[in-house]
């Protein structure tokens, strides 16, 4: 009897060890390497589990991992500038969720934002993520795949600060009007249907990249510059936890991801606009 209790046992813990593994959650490690303080802010999409946190302040050189549920999909940015005002509201000058407080509780980051977008465990158990520009741009952002199984599991993300390069039309200034602390994307900038693929211009036949998505492309490769931009910034992966990195320094990243097996058709970073990532961290101190 008690070798059948034990066997009964036995069965029980490895069923319930294999149900677990099946349900675990993904660790989504946010690491903060700008040179000032910033707010990351995370939106769950629709019908899917909400995260323990929407929003929180990460200090410059510090991390936080969160646990994302096994088949969550939302998107991930960072809010900088921000602060309260004399009644207590929280708001940030880039990136802002309009909730008032830190926590976004289910707002989204008003443009322009630099975006990691995820769905985990979608078609054929894969994840898929990328790193969007079609909003506009205001933070470098680095997401790499960890312990992954499956899938080509590149990194991906905008290791430029494009702040200071960005073309006079699509600069967004301090109030003081000193120093660019985002750029816009044409479609926002111009609300014209052909920069924002809509309307005469809403499927990939008809709407192409413009000179201006062209220029967060040349910079970085492997972001979404516009809608259409799928087969270029689509990346995916198995089973894994993932690193998302703001402001990571560009030579640092490169010499790190150099040994890693990386399929992608496209460079992480053009090198030839890698000293714009210097040039304006020095006089931006970001």
């Amino acid at each position: 009897m008690d070798r059948r209790l034990l066997l009964y046992g036995t069965i029980l813990t490895l069923l319930a060890s294999s149900f677990l593994s099946e349900i675990h959650s993904a660790s989504f490690k946010i690491v903060n390497k700008c040179r000032r303080t910033i707010w990351p802010g995370l939106l769950s999409g629709a019908n899917t589990p909400q995260l323990p946190t929407t929003g929180f302040s990460l200090r410059s050189g510090k991390s936080k991992t969160v646990s994302i549920p096994k088949y969550w999909s939302g998107r991930i940015w960072g809010r900088t500038l921000c602060g309260e005002d004399s009644t207590g509201k929280f708001s940030c000058m880039t990136a802002d969720c309009g909730s008032g407080k830190v926590e976004c509780a289910g707002g989204g980051a008003k443009p322009p934002a630099t975006l990691a977008e995820f769905t985990l465990n979608g078609a054929g158990g894969l994840d898929f993520y990328d790193v969007s520009l079609v909003d506009g741009y205001n933070l470098p952002m680095l997401v790499v795949p960890r312990g992954g199984t499956g899938g080509g599991c590149s990194a991906t993300g905008c290791l430029v600060d494009l702040n200071g390069a960005c073309p006079s039309a699509l600069r967004v200034a301090r109030e003081n009007g000193r120093g660019t602390v985002a750029c816009r994307s044409a479609c926002e900038a111009f609300a014209d249907p052909r920069f924002c693929c809509s309307e005469a211009y809403s499927t990939p036949d008809t709407c192409g990249p413009s000179i201006y998505s062209l220029f967060f492309k040349y910079a970085c490769p492997r972001a979404y510059s516009y809608a259409y931009d799928d087969k270029t910034s689509t990346y995916t992966c198995a089973s894994a936890d993932y690193m998302i990195i703001f402001c990571p320094s560009p030579y640092t990243s490169q010499k790190l991801l150099g040994a890693r097996k990386d399929g992608a058709q496209l460079p992480l970073v053009n090198k030839t606009t890698m000293y714009m990532a210097s040039q304006h961290a020095s006089s931006s101190g970001r």
